[in-house]
């Protein structure tokens, strides 16, 4: 053995070498490669599992969104509706308002006129009512003015007629 090399150490430890490997390879290797397998599915499978819920979530976020436009567009037109729908009903109501208080002008101006024509009427009685008294009052006051003048006179003639005779 020129350097002190021994083959069968070297083939024993290399045996060894086999055996051990080989136990290591079931005993440690095959189920650590087995459990990193089932990790790795087990990963890849909630990966997936996200990714579905995350496309279904993102589904369902369109969804809501297309619904939410819908709705906003149907909230949108109702509010229009109403709001033409209120138009229509002031205009309406206003309309109905002006007839109303054209009417109750009308009514107002022939009230007035009538309760005009009503004082007038009671006015002219009265200034007839009045005339007539006051005719009245000056045809008696002239007549008895008159009267008490032909009196007075004829009983200064009758006066004036004794004194004659008396003379």
């Amino acid at each position: 053995m020129p350097l002190n090399i021994d083959w069968q150490q070297i083939l024993l430890h290399l045996f060894n070498f086999c055996i051990l490997a080989i136990a290591l390879y079931f005993l440690l290797y095959k189920p650590i490669k087995k459990y990193m397998a089932k990790r790795d599915a087990y990963y890849d499978e909630q990966a997936k599992n996200a990714k579905d819920r995350l496309d279904e979530a993102e589904k369902l976020k369109n969804d809501y969104a297309a619904r939410l436009s819908d709705a906003d567009r149907e909230i949108e037109k109702k509010r229009s509706d109403v709001l033409h729908e209120a138009a229509e009903y002031r205009e309406k109501r206003i309309g109905e308002a002006e007839a109303e208080a054209e009417a109750m002008i009308e009514k107002a101006k022939r009230d007035a006129k009538r309760e005009r024509d009503k004082i007038i009427d009671g006015a002219g009685k009265e200034i007839a009512d009045m005339v007539g008294a006051a005719a009245e009052k000056l045809v008696f006051d002239s007549t008895d003015a008159a009267y008490e003048a032909f009196l007075s006179t004829a009983e200064k003639a009758a006066e004036d007629a004794e004194n004659d005779e008396d003379k």
